[in-house]
C-alpha cells in the first residue's frame, strides 16, 4: 500500500516541503495562528503534529489521518493512482472493516462501486463532516489541553527571555529619571 498518511507513519506528514523536519524551526508565535483556526492548525506541519499528539491521546487520531489523506486524494492527477488513493482511503477509514474507522454520517450507503470511478472530491461531503467534528469537538480541548499550553509556554520563554526584559526595564528606569 502506498498510503501517505497511514496511522502506522507517524513521521511522513511531519516534514516540510523541502524534506526537512519542522518541529526546531517554527515562526515565532505559531501557537497563535493554530488558535486562530482549525484551517491554520492543519496547515502547519508542525501544528499537525501536535494535533495528532493529542487525538492519539483521545483515541480519535483517526479524524485527523482521514483528513489529510482526503487532502492529499484531492491532489492526486493520475487516474490509476487515483483509484489506488481511493481504495486506501475507503479500506483504511471508511469499510465496516477498517483498522482506522471514522464515524460519519452517510457511511453506510458507501460501498466499493464508488471506487471504480474515482473523482477528486469524491470524499468532501464526508471530510466536511470530520472537519466539522474536529473544528468543534476536539479542536477546542486541544487548545485547553496541557500539550498546547506548554508549546505555547514554551514558544514565549524562547521570544521573550526574562533577563533581556528586566534589563531593559532597569536601564530605562536609570536614564528615564
Amino acid at each position: 500500500m502506498c498510503f501517505p498518511f497511514s496511522p502506522l507513519d507517524n513521521q511522513r506528514d511531519i516534514h516540510s516541503g523541502d524534506g526537512s523536519s519542522s518541529s526546531s524551526h517554527q515562526s515565532p508565535k505559531s501557537t497563535d495562528k493554530w488558535a486562530a483556526s482549525l484551517e491554520n492548525l492543519l496547515e502547519d506541519p508542525e501544528g499537525v503534529k501536535r494535533f495528532r499528539e493529542f487525538l492519539k491521546k483521545e483515541f480519535s487520531e483517526e479524524n485527523v489521518l482521514f483528513w489529510l489523506a482526503c487532502e492529499d486524494f484531492k491532489k492526486t492527477q493520475d487516474k490509476k493512482q487515483m483509484q489506488e488513493k481511493a481504495k486506501e482511503i475507503y479500506m483504511t477509514f471508511l469499510s465496516s472493516k477498517a483498522s482506522s474507522q471514522v464515524n460519519v454520517e452517510g457511511q453506510s450507503r458507501l460501498n466499493e462501486k464508488i471506487l471504480e470511478e474515482p473523482h477528486p472530491l469524491m470524499f468532501q461531503k464526508l471530510q466536511d463532516q470530520i472537519f466539522n467534528l474536529m473544528k468543534y469537538d476536539s479542536y477546542s480541548r486541544f487548545l485547553k489541553s496541557d500539550l498546547f499550553l506548554k508549546h505555547k509556554r514554551t514558544e514565549e520563554e524562547e521570544e521573550d527571555p526574562p533577563d533581556a526584559q528586566t534589563a531593559a526595564k532597569r536601564a530605562s528606569r536609570i536614564y528615564n529619571t
